[in-house]
């Protein structure tokens, strides 16, 4: 685990090499936790404050499901003011396990969609 010295708030995460394929993918395992590495793909980088993921949970129980991706190293947290904010660790995540998150993504990407109203 590692945090950056030229961050204070930067919470602890595996490094790139202690990334591990069973941990990565029980975490992705879980529903709530695939809808939010789906929504912070979605947004391609950019940080996400923990508030503005729009899940049917409480609020311990999301921030257990932050402390599970952020273990399993899908996801980099650091606290700004009193926020947590979150990216994705795509790039990491690709060079540890080359297209494991793009194809992940993909399979889910129906599991996401809103259907479209039928035609009258």
């Amino acid at each position: 685990m590692t945090t950056d010295q030229d961050c204070p708030g930067l919470l602890p995460e595996p490094t790139v090499a202690e990334l591990r394929l069973e941990a990565v993918l029980h975490a992705l395992a879980d529903p709530t936790r695939l809808r939010i590495v789906a929504d912070l793909a979605a947004v391609g980088g950019d940080e996400l404050n923990c508030l503005a993921f729009e899940l049917p949970v409480t609020k311990s129980t999301l921030t257990h499901h932050f402390r599970v991706l952020r273990e399993a190293g899908l996801i980099r947290q650091h606290r700004r003011g009193t926020s947590k904010m979150n990216t994705l660790r795509a790039a990491d995540l690709s060079a540890r396990f080359p297209g494991l998150l793009d194809a992940v993504l993909v399979a889910a990407g129906p599991c996401f969609t809103t259907p479209k109203p039928a035609a009258r």
